[in-house]
């Protein structure tokens, strides 16, 4: 666990100077975690999320947005998002949760197998202006989520930003994708030049289409031509897409 508290002290000093909970409305900011777990234990690590750490988020005023691992069984790691209505309360809430009994005793009674998780890696989101909170719900229907991080090219993630506000979105929606968050990465120091968002598909066969039917699209090589004319160059230096299957006590499904 020393890694986690590392990293809540490290960003700590990046958010403590706001430590009053703001007057009024403000976007919420999230937290995207990535655990790997150590060879053969996943399941375990899920059930320390599903027993302990999940009561405790709530508990402690954490929303769980979602847990999900990745379709492919060979990948055994666990990537689940949080959100906060602010900073302050970002800081306040991952404090109390860290200090509680209840986490660390979970934390002994899951490892009596051994330890359970090889590493974590972990960012601290905020929405992008054409992002959104709320999803209509997906009924009974079973889909598949997807996770793409864009790393954009020095100086180009606001060409990057104004491509997927304008035209990006619409035309994956014309071929099936479902959008949901749409973040920029606000932890690191320089400033990382980061998109990262989530997609729904019916199946991981069905997003691979969509994607080579979006590619193919006469409006999008437009579009990507165009905007990679204006900047002066492409707009990001690598694309990482992970297929993920949700949890069972996932809230999105």
């Amino acid at each position: 666990m020393g890694m986690v508290y590392s990293l809540f002290f490290c960003l700590s000093s990046l958010f403590s100077s706001n430590d009053q909970e703001p007057k009024g409305p403000e976007p919420r900011y999230y937290e995207i975690q990535i655990h790997q777990a150590e060879p053969g234990r996943l399941k375990y690590l899920q059930n320390r999320y599903r027993q302990f750490a999940v009561p405790l988020y709530r508990k402690h005023h954490i929303q769980v947005e979602g847990f999900w691992s990745p379709v492919d069984p060979k990948d055994e790691r666990i990537v689940s998002i949080l959100s906060y209505y602010s900073q302050a309360s970002w800081l306040r809430s991952t404090k109390d949760f860290l200090r509680d009994p209840k986490w660390k005793k979970g934390i002994e009674d899951s490892e009596s197998v051994g330890r359970l998780e090889a590493s974590s890696d972990k960012h601290f989101l905020r929405l992008t202006d054409f992002s959104t909170i709320k999803f209509p719900k997906n009924g009974s229907k079973e889909r598949v989520f997807e996770l793409r991080t864009y790393n954009a090219t020095p100086g180009k993630l606001p060409n990057l930003l104004d491509r997927f506000r304008n035209h990006t979105r619409k035309l994956f929606e014309k071929y099936g994708m479902t959008n949901l968050w749409y973040w920029t990465v606000v932890d690191a120091y320089p400033a990382q030049e980061t998109l990262i968002y989530m997609l729904a598909h019916p199946s991981q066969e069905a997003g691979l289409k969509a994607f080579t039917d979006f590619r193919n699209d006469p409006e999008w090589i437009k579009v990507r031509k165009d905007s990679e004319d204006k900047a002066g160059g492409s707009l990001t230096v690598k694309v990482e897409s992970l297929y993920l299957k949700p949890l069972d006590f996932s809230p999105i499904k």
